[in-house]
């Protein structure tokens, strides 16, 4: 049996997390994590300030399925099953050590599986004390007042032929990055209540919502709905287009799997992430998938730790599944922050609202029909409408150049360097001089003021909520009163 568990799918990193949880559960304000290369005699060491254990719940710990999944449980609790430090240390090591101390009395047992395999009919062997030869890593414990060490020895699930001290590295950088993730709301801020630290160095939170970001799109106020388990709260966000980022958070904030990844819904049980990302099988009629378009939704949903069966929390803590009641509510948050996700996607964060709120005049709209949509250019928007209106006999050929352009959108390739540059192209002069933007104002706004008739002020108003201009308002604002001729 203990050789079947070995198969449950952890993750080094969701591994190690799981035991954080159990540090985090007896009151650990700080979590230690030590990872030793040494060829295949490297080990890895979890250490907490937590309450401690005396040998008959060390013992308790120790067994598997110690715990009725069924029990009620302290509202801090993030265990459930009774199997998280066994399951989750031996899908990666063969050999688990447990020290603890409380009331200054130490306690250690050890599992071994390369032992019970040498002994089939033995029992079950639970040694005590260290193996011989780790005495030197258990040290740490005898000067502390209370805590728990767990070590992982013999560590074949990580450990494999042909990995060397640079997969090892790696896979210190890959927990960094997942406990950053995963406890970021417990570690991030002055009220900070734990404190991480890998090879002595404290784990950084990240916080997939950009909370406080200058340019963050949108915040929902939150949403809480009772059930039978306890409340349910739902934030929903829209986080900045990539164009209102500097390179340096936009490379943070994609997170450990890039931003297409990391869309979606973030399930949290007592601040404790659970699932990073995904639509949890929402969707009208077909299940919706990470897409680009929809890349900047990323959604806080918390759920109390007596929903666990409700919503079919796993062993892992790395699933989760709405249960049926919430799902119409839940659908519906996650279309409005989609739908407000994808606008800014395609429109690079723009149109933004004009001045007073106002709509703005895009060059562009979209016809729906049964067979599809169609792009057709706006004759109303102030550019197109000044040439239309100044073209004389030249109206019908400018009318067709118009048509052309319209059936010629390159549609195709536009959604191919989409999805390959993982960017919508730039557009709205995003990169070009100033100049280069003033030099089309003057020419709009001499014909708007000169030929059309309107005042300066209305037409550097129309002119701010009119696509793409509403982006360069102190463009706008620095027009002359009296426009030059021509445009000049």
């Amino acid at each position: 049996m203990l050789e079947s568990l070995r198969g449950l799918g952890y993750t080094t990193a969701a591994a190690l997390a799981d035991i954080v949880d159990n540090s985090i559960s007896v009151g650990a304000t700080e979590v230690r994590l030590n990872f030793n290369w040494n060829g295949a005699s490297s080990w890895v060491m979890v250490l907490d300030n937590g309450w401690g254990m005396e040998d008959s719940e060390l013992e308790s710990a120790m067994r598997l399925g110690d715990r009725n999944p069924l029990e009620k449980r302290e509202r801090a609790d993030l265990g459930r099953f009774g199997m998280g430090l066994k399951t989750a240390s031996f899908s990666q090591c063969r050999r688990l050590t447990v020290a603890s101390v409380k009331n200054g009395a130490t306690s250690c047992l050890r599992w071994d599986l390369d032992a019970l395999a040498a002994k089939p009919d033995g029992g079950w062997l639970l040694f005590e004390g260290p193996s011989q030869g780790s005495e030197s890593y258990l040290a740490p414990i005898s000067q502390m007042k209370s805590g728990t060490i767990v070590l992982w020895e013999t560590m074949d699930r990580i450990v494999t032929d042909g990995y060397t001290s640079d997969d090892f590295n790696d896979l210190i950088d890959r927990v960094e990055q997942h406990f950053a993730m995963v406890f970021h709301r417990l570690i991030q801020g002055p009220s900070a209540r734990l404190k991480i630290l890998l090879n002595g160095k404290p784990v950084v939170p990240w916080d997939p919502f950009m909370t406080g970001h200058a340019a963050k799109t949108w915040d929902s106020p939150i949403a809480k709905t009772a059930t039978q388990s306890g409340i349910v709260e739902v934030e929903c966000h829209v986080l900045p287009h990539r164009d209102k980022l500097t390179p340096a958070e936009f490379d943070a904030g994609g997170g450990p799997e890039g931003w297409t990844a990391q869309q979606g819904i973030y399930v949290y049980r007592n601040e404790r992430l659970l699932v990073a990302g995904g639509w949890l099988g929402l969707g009208q009629g077909r299940a919706w998938n990470r897409e680009e378009a929809y890349r900047l939704a990323r959604i806080r949903l918390d759920i109390p730790n007596t929903a666990d069966a409700e919503w079919k929390i796993d062993i892992r803590k790395s699933t989760a599944r709405p249960p049926v009641s919430l799902r119409p509510w839940l659908t519906r948050l996650a279309e409005d922050t989609r739908e407000r996700a994808r606008r800014v996607f395609a429109y690079r964060g723009s149109p933004a609202p004009g001045l007073g709120g106002s709509s703005v005049e895009q060059a562009w709209r979209v016809e729906h029909s049964k067979s599809g949509a169609r792009y057709k250019i706006d004759e109303k928007h102030p550019v197109v409408s000044a040439v239309l209106g100044g073209a004389g006999e030249l109206l019908p050929m400018v009318k067709a150049m118009l048509r052309v352009v319209e059936e010629t959108v390159p549609v195709q390739r536009i959604w191919l360097d989409t999805v390959e540059n993982k960017e919508t192209p730039r557009t709205g002069f995003l990169g070009e001089p100033p100049e280069k933007v003033v030099a089309v104002l003057k020419t709009i706004y001499a014909d708007m003021v000169g030929r059309r008739g309107i005042s300066s002020d209305s037409a550097k108003k129309m002119l701010a909520v009119t696509e793409p201009f509403q982006n360069y308002l102190g463009l706008v604002a620095g027009l002359p009163d009296e426009p030059a001729q021509d445009g000049q």
